[in-house]
């Protein structure tokens, strides 16, 4: 009998046998009272004057970018557009400065969202740095052309303190999603 070289019989394979490689990537979304909690949380707080100050971290950018990346169905470029709109509306500044700042910072996000997903907090803030920094730059250039006054470089310090507060950012926004991870893995 002439055997196929190199090949063994199958024997009842079933597709219910099969696992996945790595479970990791298939998580509960965050509940919509978290993220649109936090979202309205921070918006409220970005209306305090302490904002005016010109080495403050643009916290509204952060949960936004943060939230895109992890739940791109709840928070997206729109929902960052709107936001956007309203801060410019609250700052009285060019209609559309925050708004593209925002969207910028979101799509930035959505591009590098497969391989930030691959790593922790803190690789994903070096990831993130030049991201919060060229959204914040471009309405800041704009801005510039625009009002014929150039501001200086010091939002630049506040887009690089944007991106260094990420990790923190990630331990506060998921901890109530890992409260219930830590319930699951101890009931099982």
């Amino acid at each position: 009998m002439n055997k196929p070289v190199g090949r063994e019989p199958r024997q009842g394979s079933s597709l219910s046998s099969l696992r996945p490689i790595d479970s990791s990537p298939f998580k509960n979304d965050s509940s919509g009272w978290v993220v649109w909690g936090s979202v309205f949380l921070v918006w409220v707080l970005s209306m305090l004057p302490w904002r005016h100050w010109e080495y403050a971290p643009d916290f509204l950018m952060l949960v936004i970018a943060f939230w895109t990346l992890h739940e791109p169905r709840k928070v997206n470029m729109l929902m960052a557009f709107m936001l956007g709109l309203l801060m410019d509306a609250h700052d009285s500044s060019f209609l559309g400065e925050h708004a593209m700042a925002y969207v910028l910072a979101g799509y930035g996000v959505i591009v590098l969202s497969r391989r930030l997903l691959l790593f922790g907090a803190f690789a994903q803030m070096v990831y993130l740095l030049p991201v919060f920094f060229i959204a914040s730059a471009i309405p800041q250039f704009l801005h510039a052309w625009f009002a014929g006054e150039w501001a200086g470089w010091s939002w630049g310090l506040a887009a690089l303190l944007t991106g260094v507060l990420w990790p923190l950012a990630d331990f506060l926004l998921l901890l109530p999603h890992r409260r219930l991870d830590e319930a699951d893995d101890g009931s099982a």
